[in-house]
């Protein structure tokens, strides 16, 4: 079998969305003998240094990302009016 590389995962930081811990994802990573795996959660980066840090500890790569979402036109201000 291939070796498999979850990139996309949210922790209980990206609110509503998820609950998995940054702990419980380090241990997934490491019970299944993956050699890295992935935070992407929602618009904010609080779990990374802890992720960062768990991650290492154990022998897993950690790769960092955001999930984020950007406007095309418009400002921020602009939530609810048709631009």
């Amino acid at each position: 079998m291939s070796e498999y590389i979850h990139l996309h995962n949210h922790s209980h930081y990206s609110l509503l969305d998820a609950i998995s811990t940054i702990n419980g994802l380090v241990d997934a990573a490491v019970e299944n003998k993956m050699k890295a795996v992935a935070l992407t959660d929602h618009g904010v980066m609080y779990g990374v240094m802890d992720f960062y840090k768990k991650a290492k500890s154990r022998g897993i790569k950690p790769v960092i990302g955001c999930e984020v979402y950007v406007a095309q036109s418009g400002s921020r201000f602009d939530k609810g009016k048709n631009s």
